[in-house]
């Protein structure tokens, strides 16, 4: 689990190829004493596994599921990429609940400053698109971000200069793909309105929780 604070940036040293997965070595910013093998990593808003860890350098395994869903399919040596540990009980959330486990490939469709912010618009697909929701959170390589506006098949963040400096915000162009992952708070709730619990053995005199019942109750509009 991970908040999508970006801790730094990283960078590929090596890109291996190996039976339809990927072993990629990847040098971080800041010290990897208390990495252990075994420890979850995300790499650019992807969960990863270290399977070895030594100085500022850590190694990986991409399985072909991931290539296939994430930007690390295309990931080439040199390449930076947003680095966060895994979070420890005790830690601040600072930015919101982030699996690590990514939706699908976004891509960026437009980017403009305003003030001393940049906008960016993103577009996805709508299987996607259909989780987020404006002033909710979504994860956009790793990076905790809070839509300003969404769309059937976009969204748009505004992203403030530091988040720009210190991750590979700052290195996106019209065009560039990124790795999404919609808040699972809404995943949650649309699997318990189509699959309900089912009831016990003996009838009980209530009403199921669908669509209806929360607009009804205010929670829908």
């Amino acid at each position: 689990m991970f908040t999508g604070i970006v801790e730094g940036l990283g960078t590929v040293k090596t890109v291996i190829r190996t039976r339809g997965g990927v072993r990629m070595d990847i040098q971080s910013p800041f010290s990897l004493e208390k990495v252990r093998v075994g420890d979850s990593i995300s790499v650019s808003g992807v969960c990863l596994t270290a399977v070895e860890a030594k100085d500022n350098t850590f190694q990986v395994d991409v399985a072909p599921e991931t290539l296939s869903k994430s930007t690390l399919g295309q990931t080439k040596v040199s390449d930076r990429v947003n680095l966060e540990r895994s979070l420890c009980l005790g830690d601040r959330l600072s930015g919101h609940l982030v699996t690590g486990h990514v939706d699908g490939i976004g891509t960026v469709k437009a980017r403009r400053p305003v003030g001393n912010a940049v906008i960016f618009t993103f577009g996805v697909s709508e299987d996607i698109a259909r989780y987020i929701v404006q002033k909710g959170s979504v994860a956009v390589d790793g990076v905790s971000l809070t839509v300003n506006a969404c769309n059937p098949r976009s969204f748009e963040v505004s992203i403030i200069p530091h988040t720009v400096s210190i991750t590979t915000m700052g290195l996106k162009n019209v065009g560039d793909l990124v790795n999404v992952e919609a808040d699972m708070v809404g995943k949650y709730i649309e699997r318990f309105i189509q699959h309900p619990a089912k009831e016990a053995e003996e009838p009980q005199n209530r009403e199921a929780i669908d669509q209806r019942v929360l607009t009804k109750a205010g929670f829908m509009s």
